[in-house]
């Protein structure tokens, strides 16, 4: 076998979200920071990015977190998240595939009922405690960076929608959270397609109609995601849940919970007084999968209130996989098709 790039991945996923973790063949990008790190990335070098998940070797439903030594004091490692069109500052689903890894692996010793963890992002320091038991990592909480409303009720004007009420808010990411039973959705799977679709047109117009800006960096800013929401409702067992998807750019929905989208949506019902310090809810997927979710403490980012949302969630390594590349293969930064990528990509 001839190859001029060899890279070893874990595949992981987070309660059904495909989050693999690269552990060999990638050298750290040059940055002082992790975000710096992650605009090399994005601006340089994104070649890298489009060879792991870009066809033939990934797919739509795939992201790919590099591992990187920290930047921040006191943090046991760094992740740099990358996703089918983006670099997100900060991901939940993807936060639990690289601790579980990590401890799984043995690249962080484990330790055994609990491992802490403190995991440098691009979007800032997060604070990770992972239940452990005969090896293996059976859960995974994570205290989330500051997360805040920076809209309630905002209205967006979309083509064929009309007006469209949503909250924008910021979870490691922001986001346009809509009411879900207010377009006649109920999230679940047959509504796949249709949610897509739907998501991608409101968040085009969103991100038009209301352009934003992380308060701390700059560099983070745009609306990247919408979010539909059903209302909380109690469950057979007294649990209060709440159901929800993401759309995520070009065209998929995420199969977990989303720590980030959960984390946005915890910011709003904050703000709305529908739920406090210490309390919590169950989080679940358009999968039916669940993140446990609540408010660990409450604060200011930038002088305007802020939470700190507690997420957890489980992760399952899938398998060890070495991805390489021919010096004659004609496809060494992949390519994407509108059959599955919703729109092909460039």
């Amino acid at each position: 076998m001839r190859t001029a790039r060899t890279i070893t991945v874990i595949g992981c996923h987070a309660e059904g979200e495909v989050g693999r973790v690269i552990t060999g063949g990638v050298l750290p990008p040059p940055g002082e920071t992790l975000f710096e790190q992650r605009e090399y990335l994005r601006t340089q070098n994104d070649g890298l990015r489009k060879f792991l998940l870009y066809e033939p070797r990934g797919g739509a439903f795939v992201h790919t977190n590099l591992i990187v030594p920290a930047k921040t004091p006191g943090a046991d490692a760094g992740f740099i998240i990358m996703e089918p069109t983006d670099y997100p500052p900060m991901s939940g689903s993807n936060t639990i595939c690289v601790t579980t890894v990590l401890l799984e692996t043995g690249m962080i010793a484990m330790q055994e009922p609990e491992t802490v963890l403190r995991l440098d992002t691009p979007g800032g320091l997060v604070e990770v405690v992972a239940q452990c038991k005969d090896g293996r990592c059976q859960n995974v909480r994570f205290r989330n960076v500051p997360c805040y409303v920076v809209q309630l009720d905002a209205v967006v004007e979309v083509a064929g929608l009309g007006s469209v009420n949503c909250d924008i808010a910021y979870g490691g990411a922001f986001f346009a959270i809509v009411d879900a039973p207010s377009l006649g959705f109920a999230i679940v799977p047959d509504e796949a397609r249709e949610l897509v679709e739907t998501g991608e047109r409101i968040k085009a117009a969103a991100v038009e109609q209301h352009p934003v800006v992380h308060p701390e960096n700059p560099g983070i800013h745009t609306i990247t995601f919408t979010e539909f929401t059903a209302p909380l409702a109690k469950d057979d067992t007294g649990r209060t849940v709440g159901r929800n998807t993401v759309v995520i750019s070009p065209g998929k929905l995420d199969r977990s919970p989303c720590g980030t989208g959960s984390s946005a949506r915890l910011a709003v019902l904050h703000a709305r007084g529908q739920i406090g310090l210490d309390e919590s809810f169950v989080s679940q997927s358009v999968l039916g999968t669940e993140f446990h979710c609540g408010v660990a403490d409450v604060g200011e980012i930038a002088g305007q209130p802020a939470i700190t949302p507690s997420i957890r969630g489980r992760a399952w390594i899938t398998g060890s996989h070495q991805y390489s590349l021919d010096p004659d293969d004609p496809f060494s930064e992949g390519y994407t098709l509108s059959d599955t990528w919703y729109r092909a990509l460039d």
